[in-house]
């Protein structure tokens, strides 16, 4: 027979009700009470009904998150820590994919917001005004991407572009490409800002591109017209890809031409060469999200992540 929380309130030599705030509203129970309440059912097994009780509190105790692409492998980390993240403050998280498609994205919302306290949103696609549209159904909070009076986790684009951009410079290259991702994206308008700022670089901007691999093969073509020793480039898979583009037209990185990605992600580090890159803490960003998400007070607060440059092997010095 299933453990019921009246056997719980038997055991603990406390009140029904008073189970029922351990579990709901655990600041309105003393500590000592609260502990030993929890540590009964934990004893007797016991699990508090979810759906009854989002009938009495208002909470479903369960968050969305939505990804633009879960075949990235810059999510799954994110993904993972969010989700760790909410079960230490008893929450569920629901994860869905967009396929980098604005319209699922606002569908997405619309579905979830019924049925969560809060959505995670990462790497939108959507515009400003269609999210500030949405925010009045259901909380929010951005993942790299920021919009004013909504809160916010970035990682540090700016800071690792200019440390990118920088790397290449002291190199000695001087014409650049930036290899900007889908249109609209936060992460290529930072890139694009920092890299004007950069001086003694003779810059080529080459997008909007897809996010992927093959987005970076289809831009080779670009970067090798272009006449650039150095390629910064939207993401890691970008990045690789178009090496690869690189490579089939008999140019050799980073002898010819020099690339840095952003994320490091682990495809990246198995690559030949192995693939300079801005490393993007993802984890650090899921947990902060969820932290962000929950706790209250959080309108339009914004955190912003550090990034770090890392040397590998597709950086090189310029040809001469």
């Amino acid at each position: 027979m299933a453990v019921t929380i009246r056997d719980v309130a038997r055991a603990s030599g406390v009140h029904v009700s008073t189970v029922s705030r351990a579990f709901s509203a655990p600041h309105l129970v003393n500590p000592e009470t609260r502990n030993r309440v929890l540590a009964v059912a934990e004893e007797l097994g016991y699990r508090p009904n979810r759906a009854a009780r989002a009938l009495t509190t208002g909470r479903t105790h369960n968050l969305g998150l939505i990804v633009a692409d879960i075949a990235n492998p810059f999510f799954p980390p994110l993904i993972k820590a969010a989700q760790a993240q909410a079960r230490t403050r008893d929450y569920h998280v629901f994860v869905a994919d967009t396929d980098e498609d604005p319209q699922v994205e606002e569908e997405l919302v619309k579905t979830l917001a019924k049925q969560v306290d809060g959505v995670l949103l990462c790497s939108p696609r959507l515009s400003n005004r269609a999210i500030e549209r949405l925010a009045l159904d259901v909380p929010f909070v951005l993942v790299n991407r920021r919009i004013k009076g909504l809160p916010a986790v970035l990682m540090d684009v700016p800071r690792g572009a200019r440390l990118a951009l920088e790397h290449l410079k002291g190199l000695g290259h001087r014409r650049v490409a930036v290899v900007s991702g889908p249109s609209g994206s936060w992460t290529s308008t930072e890139m694009r800002t920092v890299a004007a700022g950069v001086p003694g670089l003779d810059l080529v901007y080459l997008g909007p591109n897809q996010p992927t691999e093959e987005g970076g093969l289809a831009v080779a073509a670009a970067v090798a017209d272009s006449g650039v020793t150095g390629v910064l480039a939207y993401n890691d898979l970008v990045a690789l890809g178009l090496i690869e583009g690189l490579a089939a037209a008999g140019i050799s990185v980073p002898a010819d031409v020099s690339v840095i990605g952003v994320d490091d992600i682990l495809p990246g580090r198995l690559n030949r060469p192995k693939l300079t890159t801005v490393a993007m803490p993802t984890a650090a960003a899921g947990r902060m999200a969820v932290d962000l998400l929950l706790q209250s007070g959080g309108e339009g607060a914004l955190v912003t992540l550090d990034t770090t440059l890392i040397v590998r092997e597709s950086t090189g010095e310029a040809p001469r």
